[in-house]
């Protein structure tokens, strides 16, 4: 007689990748700040090891590339290049908050593009967004002496890569993306992003690479723009809803300066904080809402 008891499959939750890879994704701006390399050395290590990792990870799904995916890929190049330029000369509050209003993008032109309704809400949101967005640039002139940095340019940077950022979410949902492996347009945008910053590079090459620069461009290269990649779609084909994956998201933008504050000592000024709080309520809110919508 067989007295052993079963033994249960502990399967890992689902929702602990989408986490994992956000708690990724929110370390962005530390290693961005940690390393004393300029923006384009930052962009051309990182996507050059997010590139051979997704490539390892899911090159079995396919890599063939054609128009539409090349299209995609440019938009998500963009919204990394602008994301490292906005981290090395604006706060880390600034780069992450103002790309977080692409949500204004999306709710403009889904309409145009993917045929979708607009709604008297998408309008109130888009509004609050603007005025939260309005806030960073009333700390310009103080804090430019404070950084000695163009905090002016990065935080123009930080915007566009918010541009770039929603149409390229846009595209996504296109019926063409769908039929499509997902990790097409990650893989070839960080090979966009190697392939336009290796002519600037050889012109003003680093005048020095430390270690601690090496460690940073691995990490920010294989887990934070690679692994998290791979983590985040594996809790998303596991199971988990999309309302709940976009309102884990938000963890990134309310961590990100907290990370570069406890750890480069960088404060996010006043206005920072109340804009990125009025741009993060209007998009959960805005989320929530329409997700309310849809059940009733």
């Amino acid at each position: 007689m067989n007295n052993s008891l079963p033994i249960e499959k502990n399967n890992f939750p689902p929702i602990a990748f989408v986490l994992l890879a956000v708690l990724l994704w929110s370390t962005g701006g530390v290693f961005i700040k940690y390393t004393t390399l300029d923006a384009f050395s930052v962009n051309l290590g990182r996507s050059l090891f997010a590139a051979i990792t997704v490539a390892i990870f899911t090159y079995r799904k396919g890599l063939r590339l054609d128009w539409f995916t090349l299209l995609t890929s440019f938009l998500y190049a963009g919204t990394l290049s602008c994301f490292v330029y906005a981290n090395k000369n604006t706060t880390a509050a600034n780069a992450i908050f103002l790309q977080y209003t692409a949500p204004i993008y999306i709710l403009l032109f889904a309409p145009l593009i993917l045929r979708e309704k607009f709604r008297a809400a998408d309008l109130v949101t888009v509004i609050i967004c603007l005025a939260g967005m309005s806030l960073f640039f009333l700390e310009t002139a103080g804090a430019e002496n404070t950084l000695a940095t163009n905090i002016f340019g990065g935080n123009i940077a930080a915007l566009v890569s918010g541009v770039f950022f929603g149409f390229y979410f846009i595209l996504l949902r296109h019926p063409r993306s769908l039929r499509k492996n997902p990790a097409l347009s990650v893989f070839y945008g960080n090979i966009i992003i190697v392939l336009l910053m290796l002519p600037i590079i050889s012109q003003n090459p680093p005048a020095a690479i430390s270690s601690n620069d090496i460690l940073a461009i691995l990490f920010l290269g294989i887990f934070q723009i690679g692994i998290a990649y791979i983590l985040f779609t594996k809790g998303i084909a596991d199971g988990v809803r999309s309302l709940d994956a976009s309102i884990i998201g938000f963890i990134e933008p309310l961590l990100n300066p907290v990370w570069v504050f406890l750890f480069i000592g960088e404060r996010p000024s006043f206005w920072a904080l109340i804009g990125g709080a009025i741009i993060i309520f209007a998009v959960v809110w805005h989320t929530m809402r329409q997700n309310r919508t849809r059940v009733e």
